[in-house]
């Protein structure tokens, strides 16, 4: 009686073996789209924060208007920045990043050089806004650049790379924003 109860013991225990191994690929699965879709959700929170920086620039450009006659073409390419930012890729966000610290960055010595500017409170206000999204893009990218490395690095360990090479998965980019710039901004008037 036993004997005859053993091919239904080993159906059993494979059976268990297959159902395991299908949970273990669909859990798997879903965390790669998890941190997928985390990775798009904080790309989304770094382009509004992106564009606000760039609102909140063209106002201070605005301001600063009125002081010192400020390119045309540093107004040209905050428009063409802030309307390139809602289909931006991370690389393309590198490059707004890079450009838009480089305007900040000479506004800041314009109202270094108009004290009656540095003490507009608008200006002020502005800037401080300005400062906070800095913070708050960093922040997000930080939040960003952690997501992409443990997608990534599930995409090069095995055995969620076997997973990952199945449904054709690549691995994301990440966002290299510079923490400052490098060369002073160039002024001219």
């Amino acid at each position: 009686m036993f004997e005859s109860l053993i091919p239904w013991i080993v159906l059993g225990v494979v059976a268990l073996v297959i159902v395991g191994i299908i949970l273990w690929a669909i859990g798997i699965y879903n965390r790669f789209y998890t941190l997928k879709n985390s990775s798009e959700a904080t790309l989304g929170q770094i382009r509004v924060a992106m564009k606000k920086r760039l609102d909140m620039i063209d106002q201070l450009l605005g301001a600063v208007k009125s002081y010192a006659k400020f390119e045309k073409e540093t107004l040209e390419k905050v428009t063409a920045m802030r309307a390139s930012v809602a289909t931006a890729g991370p690389g393309d966000l590198n490059k707004v990043e890079a450009e838009s610290r480089s305007i900040f960055g000479r506004l800041l010595a314009v109202a270094e050089n108009y004290p009656d500017l540095k003490t507009n409170t608008t200006v002020i206000s502005l800037m401080d806004s300005v400062k906070g999204l800095e913070d708050e893009i960093s922040r997000q990218r930080y939040t960003f650049n952690n997501i992409s490395q443990e997608f990534n690095t599930m995409l090069d360990t095995i055995p969620s790379n076997f997973i990952g090479r199945i449904i054709g998965l690549l691995k994301l980019e990440y966002l290299q924003f510079e923490e400052a710039i490098k060369t002073p901004p160039k002024i001219e008037f």
